[in-house]
Parts: structure tokens; sequence; C-alpha cells
């Protein structure tokens, strides 16, 4: 027997290999992963102020040409190029001592006028009573009446002279026009100016207060009008409309304004309407000819109610923008949407999806159209609506 014992043991080890290698086989199997966690949540409803967004730019209040409006030698430039300067402050002087002179010879004339005035109704006066007692002729009298008509006819004629010199003397000094900005001079002392035309000296800007302007479509101009209707208002109560703007560099709107101009009418070429506003610009920080961000509170509407996702749970791909959504089966499905503002880091979903959609707002990118996850709850944080970009 002890050789089938070893024989029988000899079988056994060679097909020892053999069992272990089909039990690794088993062991090796393939398995197919859990579907991948992600977090999602019902849209967050919340009542919002709704915005009509345009793109502005700055004007001055005021931008005026300094000109010198009478002849002469530049004699004195009183100002600092680039500096602010009150209303009335003098900024240029253009020889004054012509002028003067020539103001001084008016008044003169205009007295020695009155003098003989003084004496012309003196003896129109003894004429006109002489006449009355027959002892002057008719003649003598009519010559003392015309004699006295043209002296004060001479004399209103010079009194506009004392006047006219005046106005050029006036000239002679040129001043701020309102309180501004006084760019570069454009002349120099000892040139001639107000040769033929007059010549431009400098400019003043005023940067305070500063109109804001900006073109809205026919269709957003009826919508802010719909809005004051709404208030039992009108276009004559603009200033009741609040206007916000920022800088490209800035974050917000941090300026405040108010509307305070409407082109009546919409221009045909582009079919958009000219609107202004009117800001403080108490710091100055807006120049004329900044580019601005605008926005305008769809006034009478600050109640609604708005579906809103975190503006980074969008995607974009050639159809536009999408939402990725979990159904019921909790499978990914992707379904397009109409965009509205963007309130914080909170995106108002204006249509494609509805309150009660779960939607993916973390680990998206584990996510694919037509595949199962596992969803997890998560929060939409509501504070984040309470403040725009």
């Amino acid at each position: 027997m002890a050789p089938l014992v070893r024989t029988a043991f000899r079988v056994i080890v060679a097909l020892l290999p053999l069992v272990l290698l089909a039990s690794c086989k088993e062991e090796n199997k393939y398995e197919p992963p859990p579907p991948p966690e992600v977090g999602v949540s019902v849209p967050l409803r919340q009542q919002v102020t709704p915005y009509l967004e345009l793109t502005g730019s700055a004007v001055a209040y005021n931008d005026v040409d300094l000109v010198a409006r009478v002849e002469g030698f530049l004699s004195e430039i009183a100002f600092k190029e680039g500096g602010p300067v009150k209303q009335g402050t003098t900024l240029f002087v253009i020889e004054p001592e012509p002028y003067q002179a020539k103001f001084q010879q008016a008044q003169a004339a205009v007295q020695g006028t009155q003098a003989e005035l003084v004496a012309a109704e003196a003896d129109f006066s003894r004429q006109a009573t002489l006449l009355k007692q027959n002892v002057s002729a008719q003649s003598t009298y009519d010559q003392a009446l015309a004699k006295r008509d043209a002296l004060k006819a001479n004399l209103a004629d010079q009194q506009a002279g004392v006047t006219i010199a005046a106005i050029n003397y006036g000239y002679t000094r040129v001043a701020a026009p309102f309180d501004g900005i006084v760019t570069d001079s454009l002349q120099s002392v000892g040139q001639l100016v107000g040769t033929g035309q007059p010549t431009k000296l400098a400019s003043i800007v005023q940067l305070r207060p500063i109109y804001v302007t900006m073109n809205v479509s026919e269709q957003d101009a009826l919508r802010v009008r719909a809005s004051l209707q709404k208030q039992g208002k009108t276009l004559a109560d603009l200033g009741v409309i609040p206007v916000e703007v920022g800088l490209m560099t800035e974050d917000g709107y941090p300026h405040q304004g108010k509307l305070d101009y409407v082109n009546p009418g919409v221009d045909p070429s582009s079919g958009t309407l000219m609107i202004r506003a009117i800001f403080d610009n108490e710091d100055r920080g807006i120049l004329p000819g900044n580019f601005l961000r605008v926005r305008i509170p769809t006034v009478g509407n600050e109640n609604e109610t708005a579906l809103l996702v975190p503006d980074t749970a969008l995607g974009t791909d050639q159809g536009g923008r999408y939402l990725l959504v979990v159904n019921k089966d909790d499978v990914v499905e992707q379904k397009p949407v109409q965009l509205g503002q963007l309130f914080g880091g909170l995106r108002q979903i204006d249509s494609g999806i509805g309150p009660d959609d779960r939607v993916l707002i973390s680990g998206l990118q584990r996510a694919v159209p037509g595949s199962k996850v596992a969803p997890k709850p998560a929060t939409i944080q509501q504070q984040q609506a309470s403040a725009a970009p």
C-alpha cells in the first residue's frame, strides 16, 4: 500500500497549483466602482430686486472753452494748470490799459454832453417863456428845442458807448464761469490774442456734479415707464429712480445717483433711447469719458421671488448655459437654462429648471450626464444673494 500512498500524494501535490490558480481567478473578478458622491440642492427661492444692467459713459456737467474776446497781448496767466478754481477767479489777463483808457474816455464824453444838455435845457426853458410873452420868435424856440433833443440823443449814444467800453474792459480779464478744473494753457504770456476771431486760451471742466449717459433698448425703456406707472408716477418724476454705477476697476456699484433726463424720442437707426443720470461725485472719482457699469432697479418689482443657484454650478457648451440635475433614479441630466442677474455668488435662473429640481452644486467634475451618482444634501448659502457684485 505504501507505493499507492506515495502515488496519491504525488497526484495531490501536482493538482494543488491548479486549484490555487482557479481560486485566484475567482478573487480577481471585476467589480464596478460605486457611484460618485455629489452635492445636490434644490434652488434657493428668495426675494430679489431685479436690475436693468447697462454700460454708460461719464459726461462733464459743464465743459467750456475759455477764449480771448478782445485783441491784445496776454499779460498774465493767473492759475495753476490742472488745478481747481472757484467761480469768478481771474485766469487770464489781456493788457487792460488800452481798454481802461477807452472806458474813461467814453465816461468823459458823457460828462461833457451832460453839461451841454444842462445849458440847452435852460435855454429851451427861457425861449419857451419868451415865446409865450411874444418876445421871442418861433424859429428861435424851435432851434433851442432841436438843440436840446439832439444833445439828449447824443447823450444816449455816448452812454451806450460807455457800456460797450466797460464790457470790453471787462473782457480783458478772463474769469472762471463756474467751479471746476482748468486744463493747460494753450497760449503764452506776451502772445497776441483775439486778432480777427476769438482765441482759445484753455478749457474748464466741472466735475461736481457729473452726468452719466447710457442707451437703453426700446423694450427696457418701456419697462422703466411701466415701473413708474405702477407707482402712479410719470417721466416728470424721474428723480425717484435711483441709479448705481461702478468704474471698471471697482467692486460693486459704490456711486449712487438719480435719473434726471430721458430723450423724448427713440433713435430710429439703433432702436435705443438715451437716458441720463446725475451724480454728486464728491470725491471727483468719476472723470468725463470714463466707462461705467450701470444698474437701475426695476421700480415696483422689489418683491419678485427668484430661483437662485451658485454661479459656479453652471456649465457652458455649444447650446449655451446649462445645469446638471439628478432625477428620481439618481441619474444625472443636463438641462439648458436661461439666466437672469447675478446676486453676489448666486445666479438667477429665469427658466429651464423647477423649484423642486435637485441641482448639482458640488462634485460636478465627477458627474457625467446619463450616469448614476450618489447624491448628498448640500446647502446654498442664502446670505450670498443679498450682495450684488
